[in-house]
């Protein structure tokens, strides 16, 4: 193997492969190295945190979860008796496993496809385009790269007053691998990992405590939304506790005792499990040399401009290591960017336009402002929304619960963003996207024609709605 590429990448994760392949498409002679190891410790596994332990096994779980409380609650009043339902968590966590074992080597066939070479180990920037690989019997080999493009993704916070063991006090991984559901299971954190695993559990039989200490829940979404959400998580069982700052946790006789301060003073709860979900940060641990030329921020963020050029000439960062929303899609966007750029290309990452999706039931997702940001900008706008319960296909799925939402500039009508709590958001919100990538007006959404009946019928009333033109609602009265 030759030691000299055009492209070292230095992480395997949805940032990292993809511009590894796209770099190699370019016909730029690439490397990419990843230092995860199988659980026996004899194979590499790509993917990163997104395939292996995030957003693809929390999915799996959750189309298992959400399907066997239909089964056992919903099922009934649509005609279908199906009694005694149970879940087989065993089998749900092996499937779980099987659809990550799968999407995992299908990197490694793309990667042999497209000519990538695979380099098994922890990646070191050093000066000089120059990284050194440690493989996991500590053995060393430098690589030179005439650009390297740092892709190390991120790992979650773990807070003073409730440490990680493993166990009883687990962080997102830990949540993904419960052998049998607890009964009483809490989440610090009611953010988009959170609910999504606190979601999971609650609808095998969890009682789930979710404890925050932001007052407002969901603040980076649209308030409207973010009320909607929190109404229909809470009918499902979830106690959702805001302005809570936690204090303690202990484990003691098989149980964790939690102790936070609220608005009410000192509080105690006890569970069988805490998850804590709090964020995540860059993990840039022993990734970068003093001498590299990289620059990092107090938490570990590299600062890069809007190419994801770092201050080191030929070092680019992408994905969760860099500004921005911690991603997945959005590090494969820079991927693709910073290895077009490196090509000779010159393609930009549109900020404004990248969705954000939480993936509970219903699902919550947006692109763009919120109607907060808006009015703290001193913008003037005009809203159109569409409930599901007025939706023909909605009530056919049962599936009514939520809106969508479309903001619009007042003057030009252009869509300025775009939000949805509701059956198949997650879907629904490329519409929005797609919308405002091509400089949509609310007025082309409300004169482009939807299939009747569907789901995105909701985005067209929403769209007519802005101009209080919507069919199937009354409209607001306009102002005289």
């Amino acid at each position: 193997m030759s030691d000299k590429f055009d492209v070292i990448v230095i992480g395997a994760g949805p940032g990292g492969y993809v511009a590894a392949i796209k770099a190699a498409q370019q016909g730029l002679k690439t490397a990419c190295v990843e230092s995860w190891t199988s659980k026996d410790g004899k194979s590499q596994v790509l993917g990163g945190t997104c395939l292996n332990v995030g957003c693809i096994p929390s999915k799996a779980l959750l189309e298992v979860t959400h399907k066997f409380e239909e089964a056992s609650h919903d099922y009934e009043s649509m005609g279908i008796l199906a009694k005694d339902v149970e879940i087989n968590v065993a089998k749900m966590q092996e499937r779980k496993l099987g659809i990550v074992k799968q999407l995992t080597g299908g990197i490694a066939g793309l990667f042999k496809a497209n000519g990538v070479t695979s380099i098994h180990g922890h990646g070191k920037l050093l000066a000089n385009h120059k990284v050194e690989v440690t493989d996991k019997d500590g053995n060393t080999k430098t690589y030179e790269g005439d650009n390297v493009i740092i892709a190390t993704g991120s790992k979650p916070i773990e807070i003073p007053p409730a440490p990680f063991d493993g166990e009883h006090i687990v962080d997102s991984e830990g949540a993904l691998e419960f052998e049998e559901v607890p009964k009483r299971l809490g989440v610090i954190g009611a953010g988009v990992i959170g609910l999504e695993l606190g979601s999971v559990w609650a609808r095998l039989g969890s009682e789930v405590t979710v404890i925050e200490a932001q007052d407002k829940f969901l603040p980076v979404v649209d308030q409207q939304i973010a009320k909607d959400a929190k109404k229909q998580f809470e009918k499902q069982g979830l106690n959702i506790v805001l302005g809570a700052r936690m204090t303690g946790a202990e484990v003691k006789k098989n149980q964790v005792n939690v102790t936070y301060e609220d608005a009410n003073g000192k509080q105690e709860a006890q569970f069988d499990k805490l998850i804590v979900a709090v964020g995540r940060r860059p993990f840039t641990d022993g990734a970068i040399a003093e001498d590299s030329g990289v620059k990092m921020d107090e938490r570990g963020f590299i600062f890069v401009d809007d190419t994801c050029k770092t201050e080191a000439p030929g070092v680019w960062a992408i994905g969760d290591v860099v500004r921005g929303p911690m991603l997945a899609h959005k590090a494969s966007e820079e991927g693709v960017m910073v290895a077009e750029r490196i090509a000779g290309h010159k393609p930009q990452v549109n900020y404004d336009c990248i969705p954000n999706v939480i993936y509970t039931s219903p699902e919550v997702a947006w692109v763009g402002k919120t109607e907060e940001e808006l009015k703290a900008e001193g913008e003037e706008y005009n809203v159109g929304t569409f409930p599901f319960a007025a939706n023909g296909r909605a009530m056919a799925a049962n599936a009514t619960a939520g809106m969508i939402k479309i903001i619009a500039d007042a003057k030009t009508d252009r869509i300025l963003g775009f939000h949805a709590v509701g059956p198949q958001a997650s879907e629904i919100v490329a519409q929005g996207v797609i919308a405002m990538e091509f400089g949509s007006s609310a007025e082309d959404l409300a004169l482009t024609c939807f299939a009747h009946p569907t789901l995105s019928e909701s985005v067209h009333e929403a769209a007519l709605a802005v101009s209080g033109g919507a069919i199937h609602i009354a409209n607001r009265r306009k102002k005289k």
